[in-house]
């Protein structure tokens, strides 16, 4: 008898979380972006919501919570509550280097979440402030060889995009710098073009327009191949450094235990909505490369947070010393 009753308890919750899930969203909802506002992260979460506004019928606002590289907005997503209403934008950082460059982190990326899409990738750019004394990478490497302890390296938090291309970076040359935290990138930008620090690695989009008004340097692009929106940047691979390899994948999370029926109408949402030549251009004019339609959903995702903890997690831990 008392099973009977356990059998028709269950049954009955799983009517009511289907249901829930079939007319989901029935309120508003958010989406965490755990850095300040302005940077890749920010706009990239706010096309995301953007989507989902559309898509799903309910308004979804972005709630920046900036501090410690991402990591405080981040658990507070991991930490919310499992019914589709508050969603996260993650990275490279905040879900991949993280776990090497981060003590004691709250979360754990591949199993503390549940994964949406990813959305984009956004090749990282070694800029400088107008007056550093290289004009390439080459130059940037022997100077920075001889002057380490002389240099400050600015980023957006430990465990941010710009603090850990920065460190695969330094890795590749060899060196220590002093390391300059700050909330955010625009912050980062606004020292940079004050020449407070001496040098960021950035997805192209904050440093493009000050780098296109003279006001910044870009030594070169973290890639293989020069990016379209500089094309008279040079590769990384192209300036003999082809180790510094930064392209970040920026994606959308949920917390772990959301209904798989909410995942689902999520990922289709986003899929769908990155075909939108609307949201096209957007991308397209930050230097983003949108995912392409194979790669885009829950596993390609999970798959992709797995292979970056992998690579990321040795240079890390060899550039810090963990």
């Amino acid at each position: 008898m008392k099973r009977l009753v356990l059998t028709v308890a269950l049954a009955a919750l799983t009517g009511v979380a289907a249901a829930q899930a079939q007319n989901y969203p029935t309120r508003p909802g958010v989406v965490i972006v755990p850095f300040a506002a302005g940077g890749p992260a920010d706009i990239t979460g706010r096309i995301a919501a953007e989507i989902f506004s559309k898509a799903l019928g309910q308004q979804f606002l972005v709630e920046n919570v900036g501090g410690a590289g991402g990591a405080t907005g981040t658990t507070r997503a991991a930490r919310a509550a499992p019914d589709g209403y508050t969603l996260a934008l993650g990275h490279m950082g905040t879900h991949a280097a993280a776990i090497a460059i981060t003590p004691n982190l709250a979360y754990n990326p591949e199993t503390d979440f549940e994964p949406i899409g990813l959305m984009s990738t956004q090749p990282v750019v070694l800029a400088t402030r107008k007056g550093f004394p290289a004009n390439n990478l080459k130059e940037f490497a022997t100077y920075a060889k001889a002057n380490a302890s002389k240099l400050n390296m600015a980023h957006a938090g430990v465990g941010s995009v710009s603090h850990t291309s920065c460190l695969i970076l330094h890795a590749e040359i060899g060196i220590k710098t002093t390391m300059v935290p700050f909330t955010g990138t625009a912050p980062v930008l606004n020292a940079m073009l004050g020449e407070q620090v001496d040098y960021v690695c950035d997805p192209i989009l904050g440093p493009l327009p000050h780098i296109r008004a003279g006001t910044l340097k870009a030594m070169a692009v973290a890639t293989e191949k020069r990016h379209p929106l500089l094309p008279e940047t040079p590769s990384a691979t192209e300036s003999g450094l082809p180790g510094f390899q930064a392209a970040p994948f920026y994606a959308i999370f949920a917390p772990k235990g959301t209904p798989q029926a909410i995942i689902d109408k999520l990922a289709a949402a986003l899929a769908a909505g990155l075909d939108d030549p609307v949201v096209a251009n957007r991308f397209a004019t930050l230097g983003a490369v949108i995912t392409e339609k194979n790669d885009r959903g829950p596993k390609p995702l999970a798959a992709m947070v797995k292979s970056e903890i992998a690579r990321l997690t040795p240079i890390l831990k060899a550039a810090t010393g963990n």
